[in-house]
């Protein structure tokens, strides 16, 4: 297993769209499995493909604060099951450091394959809702930041390029 680096913000190629998962085989697995380990240590509650790099639609997530809840969704598609939207301050892995409020619809269903190439549907409202919309965004190449003001967005952008710079 291999801790995978994680694209931040304002790195464009977090802008690109992801593509189906043709197929559930030993390589999207081991992709799984390296994302748990990347994600974990990062440490978040979620991440998708397109954050690492890979431009596929793939999701893992784990809300459990021991690591014994780890969930996959495979080409996820999600219908909202109630409009009423939800404040929630919501932090990402390629936007260290930040949080913001945001706004979403509090319960989806969505359909998807699990890390067998298992087909499921499940309704999720809550953290696990609205986690699972954070990630798909990623999958569209959509950012939390894009729900905040312009002004908002160019404050995070130049602060996390000033630190990149910083680091490197």
């Amino acid at each position: 297993m291999a801790l995978l680096p994680i694209l931040e913000f304002p790195d464009p190629r977090l802008r690109t769209r992801a593509a189906p998962v043709v197929a559930v085989d030993a390589r999207i697995q081991q992709l799984v499995d390296d994302m748990f380990d990347t994600m974990y240590a990062a440490p978040g509650i979620g991440l998708a493909a397109s954050q690492v790099d890979v431009h596929e639609r793939v999701i893992v997530m784990d809300l459990s604060e021991d690591h014994s809840d780890p969930r996959v969704f495979i080409n996820p598609e999600i219908t909202v099951i109630d409009e009423t939207l939800g404040t929630y301050d919501e932090g990402c892995l390629s936007v260290p450091g930040f949080y913001e409020t945001v706004e979403r619809p509090q319960v989806v269903e969505v359909t998807a394959l699990d890390r067998d190439g298992t087909a499921f549907t499940e309704r999720l409202d809550g953290l696990m809702g609205i986690c699972l919309q954070h990630e798909i965004d990623h999958l569209e190449g959509k950012l939390f930041v894009d729900y905040l003001s312009p002004l908002k967005r160019q404050r995070i952008r130049s602060k996390l390029v000033k630190e990149q710079k910083r680091r490197a």
